[in-house]
């Protein structure tokens, strides 16, 4: 039996830079196909809910936004058990801290993904709720596709051309084209925060 892969984005996508990750597994999916031993999934900010998944996978690739304290649109790649220590180096904000309490929870109790391996991009811009990826760390989405695809062919998993089987990821409402096109101008967006996602007052 093919050994299981687990292709995982987190961040959060209504904050800008934050949603790098999640915007990297929708892309992967809509340009290429699988087989049933892989599995992706938007895991957004979700935390230990994503332990169950994990359980089941040998192979894990991650895609995430991570301050290495580098210029914004970098990428890096750190693998096996550097990961853990580059998820907490520095909280971003709830979600990093969270997946490294998956990894450590996985670890003790002995089911790990066997390899692991972090495409991370340099954040450029983290407080603009509402907003969209910046041009800098968006262009880096195609590049970070074409490492993971190396590694994954290096793990003996691959692509094919073509539309993956994904129910796992976010609605299509919210995909990036959808959520970037239907965010309001510079000038008419309120800069604390998208007036689609704010609590409407009565009166």
């Amino acid at each position: 039996m093919p050994e299981t892969t687990l292709i995982l984005g987190i961040g959060n996508v209504l904050w800008a830079d934050e949603g790098f990750g999640v915007r990297c597994v929708e892309r992967l999916a809509e340009l290429h196909s699988f087989g049933p031993e892989v599995r992706i999934l938007d895991g957004g900010t979700q935390g230990l809910y994503l332990l169950p998944f994990l359980e089941e996978a040998r192979n894990l690739l991650v895609f995430d936004a991570v301050d290495y304290g580098l210029p914004p649109g970098m990428l890096k790649v750190v693998e096996n058990d550097a990961v853990p220590a580059f998820m907490g180096a520095k909280k971003m904000s709830l979600h990093q801290t969270g997946f490294q309490d998956v990894i450590a929870t996985a670890q003790l109790m002995g089911c790990c993904p066997a390899r692991l391996c972090l495409i991370g991009c340099q954040p450029e811009e983290l407080e603009d709720y509402g907003g969209g990826l910046r041009d800098i760390v968006a262009a880096q989405i195609e590049p970070a596709l074409g490492i993971a695809l190396e590694k994954l062919a290096d793990w003996g998993v691959s692509a094919r051309p073509g539309t993956a089987h994904a129910p796992d990821l976010a609605d299509p409402a919210i995909r990036r084209g959808a959520y970037e096109s239907g965010r309001p101008s510079a000038e008419a967006a309120y800069r604390h925060g998208d007036a689609r996602f704010l609590p409407r007052r009565e009166g």
